[in-house]
Parts: C-alpha cells; structure tokens; sequence
C-alpha cells in the first residue's frame, strides 16, 4: 500500500457526493459559510503583514525629510509686497 501524498489543497478534504473538481467549485459557491481558511494560514499572514509594516515602517523613519511646503520667513518675494530685482 502507497502512502498519500500530503497536500495543503481544501478540495481533497471535502467529501461531496463525485469527487470532482467541478462539483467542489460548485458546492464552494453554494456554500460560503462553511469554506474557511485554516487558522495556521490567517495566523502566518496576519504575521506576515506585521513585518511588512514593521519594514515600511523602519524605511519611512530612515529616510530624509523632505520640506514639501518651505515657511516663508523673509519678505522678498513679489506676493510678499516685496520690489523684485
């Protein structure tokens, strides 16, 4: 007797009437409520998206600052009511 092979795929844990792939997707549509994903999955991606923002956080502190809206301390400018040279 041959093992199984392992697999991570929902569709082989599903006991429906044929088996087939058809039937599965069909009965996954009919069914929302009872196709979930495993605890083990939302908790690795719940992980994963922690680092992800912990990175672009670590990225936004390291970089330059940049003055996008400079304050005007010096009355030089024309709209300033300054004489322009």
């Amino acid at each position: 007797m041959t093992r199984r092979k392992k697999t991570r795929s929902l569709a082989d844990k599903v006991q429906i009437r044929t088996g087939r792939r058809k039937d599965y997707k069909q009965w996954r549509h009919e069914n929302p409520d009872q196709v979930v994903s495993s605890t083990r999955y939302t908790q690795k991606k719940r992980q994963q998206r922690k680092l992800q923002a912990a990175r672009k956080q670590a990225r936004q502190e390291q970089g330059q600052e940049i003055a996008i809206h400079p304050e005007r301390d010096g009355g030089e400018g024309p709209e300033q009511g300054g004489t322009p040279s």
